[in-house]
């Protein structure tokens, strides 16, 4: 189930982007990018559609995906 992130209040949002940028440890190339500016890149694909929030009921949990992964499934 798609979660629109403007249902989140923003310590939430915030909180949920955090705990996805850590866990997902994505290389960023040669340059160092702060968690604050990660976050606020994620919060961006968020507001642009480019990412998407998405709750799973059989694991009971939340992540955050491209958009593009959800078009590309059956």
């Amino acid at each position: 189930m798609i979660i629109p992130f403007t249902d989140l209040n923003s310590d939430t949002l915030d909180n949920l982007i955090e705990q996805f940028v850590l866990r997902e440890g994505t290389e960023y190339g040669r340059e160092d990018i702060s968690l604050s500016e990660k976050v606020i890149q994620v919060k961006q694909q968020l507001k642009s559609g480019e990412a998407l929030i998405v709750y799973s009921e059989l694991h009971e949990s939340v992540n955050i995906v491209p958009a593009s992964h959800l078009r590309n499934t059956p």
